[in-house]
């Protein structure tokens, strides 16, 4: 299990680059700064939240891992 603060991190780096990508594809569709910047806030905000509950819950499934939190 992670802790709360890693998921945090993990959660804002991805979005960000989500943010960033959200707002060139706004802007690309809507021709609009203003548009583009909205729709990919609003993105952003619900996935981040959507992600970290992912997160949160998927570390508490212990299927799946293997023994002694190895990752191979």
């Amino acid at each position: 299990m992670e802790t709360r603060a890693r998921t945090w991190v993990k959660a804002i780096g991805w979005q960000s680059l989500g943010l960033v990508t959200m707002t060139l594809l706004g802007v690309l569709f809507t021709g609009s700064v203003s548009a583009g910047g909205t729709l990919a806030l609003a993105s952003t905000a619900l996935g981040l939240c959507t992600y970290v509950l992912y997160e949160r819950l998927w570390a508490r499934i212990g299927w799946g891992r293997l023994p002694g939190g190895s990752q191979s």
